[in-house]
């Protein structure tokens, strides 16, 4: 078929139902396995999808150095479709390897990432389309990261419930997570719900495309590419075995809420959370993965004195004086040291460039709100936040003050403070309010 037509694809209602019809069907039956799956990879209205959703994304381009923009305004959305379309039909599509690069870490360390090329992208997104909701079916309500309908407050909204119970929390890292996947065991873990030798194929393929750093090509007998579309798919499947493990026999020691690689599990008393210490540590060996002992930690949560971090959170139970003198302990999140830090960052790099200053205030406070809404969006959970978020908000004030200063070659913070506010109380994003 010519992926032009795939242009005329005004909704995915043929798409949606097909992706309700493989969900139902997997979640009727846990033991069956699929087949036939691959020329739906390469279904027009999927691939155009995929394609929309990888556009959306943006994103720098792989080894092959095209990007989406080159794409869309010179090489060609149509001709590019059409060209993978073939590919995949006519089973001659290969994938390219992933580009390796770097981002900081806390403490100054980097984690590696891997960039595929923009068709290995849109292959990926479709795969993924296609059998994402079989394997929707088998994951548990513990899962959080990289689903559809679930996200990082949930998993807060979840733990918060349960620290009303629990005084101990296993907070779990993984080593290398997704460096260190046996790529058999996942493999295996796939054939359990898909017998499309071709599906397989083309998935394997991804795993053993190799990595490309510093010019150079290897490839890694473990792991899945960071950066990869199917990967994060690809991690919660090899690490459900733990949550259908630990729901089935060790739900009894504690309440296991995971999002991606990290986890944390909350226990009522330190006997289950020593035991579920040793229990992770047997389900870690059997799945070939370590835990990294020096960000794994045993926290006590019966006052306020120490808390945990998680999802770019430090959860701790807050001090509430009641009525009668009494003291009530309740969980809550507020922005850990280093989000606080990098948000700083972000707001002097944005409006320290002298190179600004012949904007206006008000349009430089716009650009500003976008990097402010995001922040607000995510930390803004719980009353206690709004006491770190305000000490943004002052921090934004003495940046614009600067701004304004030098705009204006003045140097009355003070008095000039006030006139920034004044100037811009209408229409910047305020954190805490």
């Amino acid at each position: 078929m010519n992926v032009k037509k795939m242009t005329n694809y005004t909704n995915n209602a043929k798409a949606q139902e097909f992706w309700k019809t493989l969900y139902l069907c997997a979640k009727e039956n846990p033991t069956r396995r699929f087949h036939v799956l691959y020329d739906k990879i390469y279904r027009p209205d999927i691939l155009w999808e995929a394609w929309k959703r990888v556009k959306s994304k943006k994103g720098s381009g792989g080894v092959d150095g095209q990007t989406i923009e080159n794409i869309v305004l010179d090489y060609g959305e149509t001709k590019f479709m059409n060209e993978l379309y073939l590919e995949l039909k006519d089973k001659c599509y290969h994938p390219s390897p992933v580009l390796r690069t770097y981002i900081p870490k806390d403490g100054g360390k980097k984690r590696p990432l891997g960039i595929p090329t923009i068709k290995d992208r849109v292959a990926q997104m479709a795969t993924k389309m296609v059998i994402e909701p079989i394997f929707e079916a088998d994951f548990h309500d513990c899962s959080f990261g990289f689903r559809p309908k679930r996200n990082a407050h949930q998993a807060m909204g979840k733990i918060r419930k349960a620290s009303k119970k629990c005084f101990w929390v296993v907070d779990v890292d993984i080593q290398g997570y997704f460096d260190n996947i046996n790529q058999t065991k996942l493999m295996k873990l796939l054939e359990q719900r898909i017998s499309d030798r071709r599906v397989l194929k083309l998935i394997r393929k991804w795993l053993e495309s190799g990595i490309m750093e510093e010019g150079n090509v290897r490839n890694p007998i473990t792991g899945t590419p960071q950066g990869g579309v199917i990967s994060p798919l690809l991690a919660n499947i090899y690490l459900n075995t733990m949550d259908k493990l630990w729901k089935k026999r060790f739900e009894h020691l504690g309440e296991l809420v995971r999002y991606a690689d990290d986890f944390v599990i909350m226990c009522r008393t330190k006997q289950q959370a020593l035991e579920s210490i040793q229990v992770i540590q047997s389900i870690m060996g059997k799945l070939d993965l370590s835990i990294n002992r020096d960000k794994s930690r045993l926290v006590n949560l019966w006052n306020d004195i120490d808390g945990f971090d998680f999802l770019g959170f430090h959860n701790r139970k807050f001090p509430i004086r009641r009525k009668g003198g009494n003291t009530l302990f309740v969980m809550s999140h507020i922005p850990k040291k280093n989000a606080m830090k990098k948000m700083r960052s972000k707001i002097k790099a944005y409006t320290e460039p002298r190179n600004k200053l012949y904007l206006d205030i008000s349009e430089l406070v716009k650009g500003l709100n976008k990097k402010l809404q995001g922040f607000k969006n995510y930390y803004l959970l719980s009353t206690h936040a709004k006491i770190w978020l305000n000490r943004i908000d002052w921090y934004v004030l003495e940046r614009l003050t600067l701004f304004y200063n030098k705009k204006r070659n003045s140097r009355k913070k003070h008095r000039n403070l006030t006139n920034v506010r004044k100037e811009i109380e209408h229409i910047l994003v305020k954190l805490a309010s």
